[in-house]
């Protein structure tokens, strides 16, 4: 069988040679030919498309990408196909994104999974196994050692929408303590955003994760006081895309428990608190349609 190079190199030998009718025959033969060939040659890395997976946005951008690097290169191994790492400017963005299919691995706090499964029909891999906490912060060196303090202050967050604040909010509330009635709130973006406003003296408290706090330097925690936090919250979850097969699913999800007692699974883990990796009840993710229908709400009238 004649090579794609040679089929090329007849055709430009025959339309030199052979000019006619003839020869715009042996044009269109050749053409159908060469293009069949193409088609039929398997497609290179570079041609497959990328598998994206869509990370929460509870840090920066930079931060995101070293964390969910090596894990990406594991999936990148199993599957055969390249992965790249997105995220969004902010929670709103990144739940758009989501709905609009935009991510076809994404790993996203509880609520929004529910929101993801339910609007765009993503379905659940795997979670993290460590819980989360989120914990309302004040400075150290600040006499607020009493939420009741707090009364008319300011509390930052990352974001309205985060399971964190939705949580600390619902618990303050049982203080008798409401946002936008008892004290003020304002988005910082990122849970260290949010700590480095109430450094500054721009809020008096702040709500963050306690994984993100715990990967904060020493010595900013050392300049913190932790006035109050949440119970156990399940993890972070993986939810696969509709487009994404089954049998690729659980190509990912092997690939994620093998990788957990890989060295840089075990550094990923530890660096990011998350315990390892373990499935979720069929069930776990309507524990949280409250707080889903919470922010489903936020999102449509966020006034």
């Amino acid at each position: 069988m004649m090579t794609t190079n040679q089929l090329a190199y007849s055709f430009r030998l025959r339309t030199t040679f052979r000019p006619g009718r003839l020869t715009r025959h042996v044009q269109r033969v050749l053409f159908c030919l060469l293009f069949g060939l193409l088609a039929l040659r398997p497609a290179s890395a570079e041609e497959t498309r990328a598998l994206i997976l869509g990370v929460f946005p509870s840090m920066t951008a930079k931060q995101i990408v070293e964390t969910y690097r090596p894990l990406a290169n594991a999936l990148e191994k199993s599957l055969q196909r390249r992965v790249e790492i997105y995220s969004a400017p902010n929670f709103k963005d990144f739940v758009e994104r989501t709905r609009e299919g935009e991510y076809d691995l994404l790993l996203t706090a509880p609520h929004l999974a529910w929101l993801a499964r339910q609007d765009a029909g993503y379905r659940p891999l795997l979670k993290f196994t460590e819980p989360v906490r989120g914990l309302l912060v004040v400075k150290s060196s600040s006499s607020y050692r009493d939420v009741e303090l707090l009364r008319g202050r300011t509390i930052a967050y990352a974001d309205p929408l985060a399971l964190i604040v939705l949580a600390l909010q619902a618990q303050l509330a049982e203080e008798n303590l409401k946002p936008g009635v008892d004290f003020r709130s304002i988005a910082a973006g990122t849970h260290i955003n949010a700590v480095l406003q109430v450094l500054k003296g721009r809020a008096d408290a702040a709500m963050v994760g306690q994984q993100s706090f715990m990967q904060f330097p020493p010595q900013l925690r050392a300049q913190l006081h932790v006035l109050m936090e949440t119970p156990p919250i399940s993890s972070l979850t993986y939810l696969a895309h509709p487009r994404i097969s089954d049998a690729e699913a659980q190509i990912i999800k092997t690939t994620l428990l093998q990788f957990a007692a890989t060295q840089n699974g075990r550094a990923f883990l530890k660096k990011g608190q998350f315990g390892g990796f373990s499935p979720l009840d069929k069930n776990e993710l309507n524990a949280f349609r409250q707080y889903a229908l919470q922010a489903q709400k936020m999102l449509q009238d966020p006034e």
